[in-house]
């Protein structure tokens, strides 16, 4: 069977222009980075200490202060075993060897996008977008659920060599605050994270377009229409509390005037 590419016209059709943008994210996303976390210690009242963390076995920022920092309760940078990482991994350090695969995966999930918008007719289109949103969604989903155990075993695998004894078994947070040993840490997604989740928003777009022709003009039509519909069900749902309200208000009204009316009773009296 000889392969027929689609035109290019297609391409600005939502389903198959999304993933190609989409595609074109995920490959941009490993650059940049992935987590930051923002950390305040008494050792150094003047400054915060700023981590960068990537995809693949990259530390960027305060890494070395942080490291001797962390020394002190005996926490470590992971040991990604298969990709030499720009620090030098300590021997107690939690072995992590997926974390050389990050890039994998994302060039994985990007090439993907590329096959699937490339899909030589309509069936096949729609069933690759509903193959690669799904595929995306339960990777990252599980590169996710990897990352908080990791961070599970590292904070509860504590050096017991370490200076500072005594402290309690942590989880570090992918996102939030948490406080040990005077040492304050603020975890937050860095821009890798972002630019992936805007992947994901393109491919669900594209996914939930599947069965449509629709363009990327098409598309702020679309989303008023939505809109004017979504406003519509609320102003017949909401409706019949307005008349009901109306003629309760009515109804206290008309007991108001016969009140009003009748004027006042009988006073008794001697």
């Amino acid at each position: 069977m000889n392969y027929e590419p689609p035109d290019l016209r297609e391409f600005a059709q939502l389903r198959r222009g999304l993933p190609v943008v989409a595609a074109l994210l995920l490959v941009a996303a490993p650059i940049l980075p992935m987590w930051h976390i923002a950390v305040d210690a008494v050792q150094y009242p003047d400054t915060t200490l700023h981590l960068h963390l990537h995809a693949y076995p990259f530390i960027g920022g305060d890494y070395e202060e942080m490291a001797a920092l962390n020394h002190y309760i005996g926490f470590y940078y992971p040991d990604p075993g298969i990709w030499q990482p720009n620090y030098a991994p300590h021997p107690y350090a939690v072995d992590v060897p997926e974390w050389s695969l990050g890039p994998f995966a994302f060039g994985a999930l990007a090439t993907l996008g590329l096959f699937v918008a490339l899909a030589p007719d309509t069936d096949r289109l729609k069933r690759g977008l509903t193959y690669q949103f799904v595929g995306s969604v339960a990777v990252l989903t599980v590169m996710l659920a990897d990352i908080q155990y990791r961070l599970y075993q590292a904070g509860h695998t504590l050096d017991p060599d370490a200076p500072v004894m005594g402290v309690e078994g942590f989880t570090p947070p992918l996102w939030g605050s948490y406080e040990v040993a005077n040492i304050t840490s603020h975890s937050r997604f860095g821009a890798g994270a972002y630019v992936t989740g805007i992947a994901i928003g393109l491919l669900a777009v594209a996914f939930y377009y599947r069965d449509a022709a629709a363009t990327v003009g098409d598309l702020p039509g679309r989303v008023a229409g939505r809109i004017d519909g979504a406003r519509e069900w609320l102003d017949e749902h909401t409706v019949g509390d307005d008349e009901w309200t109306d003629d309760d208000e009515g109804r206290s009204r008309d007991e108001r005037d016969r009140d009003d009316r009748s004027g006042p009773g009988p006073s008794g009296g001697d």
